[in-house]
């Protein structure tokens, strides 16, 4: 499986890595600090889920889902960002994310999550 982690701090982006490792040994982890570096991996290598931040910057996270949804319609991508559920969620459900997953539930939710869309299911928390 290969999981791409786009998040504009380092720490965010090993900190999912971390969450994940255990969760799918044998993943093969890249990592993207803003929207044309996801792109860039996209096109360098076959992606099964992307984790995309909100907030990045240049281009933000929903402004990359957009490209990615056009490019990469099948890809399920997963949005994570430090803001309320309430305030984002459903405006990412319906610009095409297949989940919306805050940071401070990620250690909980976000293997669950991967699981479930790699088994073409559907995931809210």
């Amino acid at each position: 499986m290969n999981i791409l982690i786009a998040d504009d701090h380092a720490n965010v982006r090993r900190g999912l890595r971390e969450i994940l490792f255990d969760a799918f040994s044998g993943a093969y982890f890249s990592e993207a600090a803003n929207g044309d570096e996801v792109m860039m991996e996209l096109i360098k290598s076959r992606q099964d889920v992307l984790l995309l931040d909100i907030n990045m910057p240049g281009r933000s996270g929903m402004e990359v889902l957009k490209d990615v949804r056009l490019i990469y319609p099948l890809l399920p991508v997963i949005m994570v960002s430090v803001q309320p559920e309430g305030q984002y969620a459903a405006r990412c459900l319906l610009a095409g994310a297949a989940a919306y997953i805050n940071k401070n539930s990620a250690s909980d939710e976000l293997a669950p999550a991967i699981k479930k869309l790699m088994d073409h299911g559907t995931y809210s928390a």
